[in-house]
């Protein structure tokens, strides 16, 4: 009969020493082993972590001292930008002036000029009404230059054909300044405009005086357009010293506007010239310095220094530093005698 393994006891497989069904002595012996390789020792976490650890703070100081760099090149950048602005800006308006008539205030950290704003020549007078040739022509004639359009607050000055001694330019105040249409503030009539001119696109300009022209004053006379205005050193509201702006009245005693900032910071203002953030120093045609008071129309050469420093101060290897820059620039004046 058949027999049911199910009733019988227990049997041995043929080659092995185990129970049927039970995984070999060697397999039991192996995964065993494998079950003791799973996971760390606690010494070990203990080293891994203190190399991640030294590895962080490596990484971590490295880019701290890398931010530093970068923080302190970018205060040294502007402290340079700061100076080179305050020489550009006042570079332009005392080498064109003329002493004659636009020099007016001159201290240790403040200078008050008449600074161009424009030029042109003058292309027909009616009255008090002067009639100014267009900007551009289209054959590329520029007989008006304007770098902001001139009001009533500026001055007029007309070139003066006369020898009689008197002053060369002739100065009258703005009562209105406006673009017209060329046909009748600068027709082709008056010389100082072509036919093709007066067809093209574009407008000319004309400009009334509060007072008329003299008889010294006549068609193709050149003008230049003057603002008066103040460049000086002045604290701001924040504490830092700023170079500023202030635009003046055109006659009479100086009353100027709201101070408007330029650039900076610079150092604070000090009577040692070798501290104070913004210094201008003047000089006769001799070289000589000229002492406060003196008369503008002596005046041959300017120089200012500039003093610029960062806002905060910086932590490099161990050491406060601040951020600072400075130059010094002579100014000859271009229009002596004018």
């Amino acid at each position: 009969m058949p027999t049911d393994d199910r009733r019988q006891g227990p049997q041995f497989m043929s080659g092995g020493l185990g129970l049927r069904g039970a995984p070999p002595l060697a397999s039991r012996q192996r995964s065993k082993q494998r079950q003791t390789w799973l996971g760390f020792t606690l010494l070990e976490l203990a080293i891994v972590l203190g190399i991640l650890g030294v590895v962080g703070s490596a990484i971590g100081l490295t880019l701290l001292r890398q931010q530093r760099f970068y923080r302190g090149t970018e205060e040294l950048v502007g402290a340079r930008e700061g100076v080179r602005d305050a020489i550009e800006i006042l570079s332009t308006d005392i080498r064109g002036m003329s002493i004659a008539d636009t020099a007016r205030l001159l201290a240790d950290s403040a200078v008050e000029v008449f600074a161009s704003v424009g030029s042109s020549v003058v292309c027909q007078i009616t009255g008090s009404e002067i009639g100014l040739p267009p900007g551009a022509s289209p054959r590329g004639n520029t007989l008006t230059a304007l770098l902001t359009q001139p009001d009533t607050g500026d001055l007029a000055l007309f070139l003066r054909d006369s020898a009689d001694g008197s002053s060369l330019w002739e100065r009258h105040r703005i009562a209105a300044f406006s673009a017209g249409s060329k046909a009748t503030t600068c027709p082709p009539s008056t010389g100082l405009a072509l036919t093709d001119d007066v067809d093209a696109t574009g407008t000319a300009f004309a400009v009334v005086l509060s007072t008329s022209l003299s008889d010294h004053v006549h068609r193709g006379a050149p003008v230049r357009f003057i603002r008066r205005g103040r460049y000086s050193l002045y604290r701001s509201s924040d504490g830092s010293w700023y170079l500023g702006y202030r635009r003046c009245n055109a006659l009479g005693p100086s009353v100027c506007g709201a101070i408007q900032p330029l650039s900076g910071p610079y150092r604070s203002y000090s009577t040692n010239p070798r501290s104070t953030g913004l210094l201008f120093e003047f000089y006769d045609g001799s070289g000589a310095r000229l002492a406060p008071g003196s008369s503008s129309l002596t005046l041959a050469r300017v120089d200012i220094t500039a003093r610029s420093e960062s806002r905060q101060r910086l932590v490099v290897e161990g050491r406060s530093w601040m951020p600072a820059d400075s130059a010094t620039v002579s100014i000859g004046v271009r229009n002596r005698g004018q």
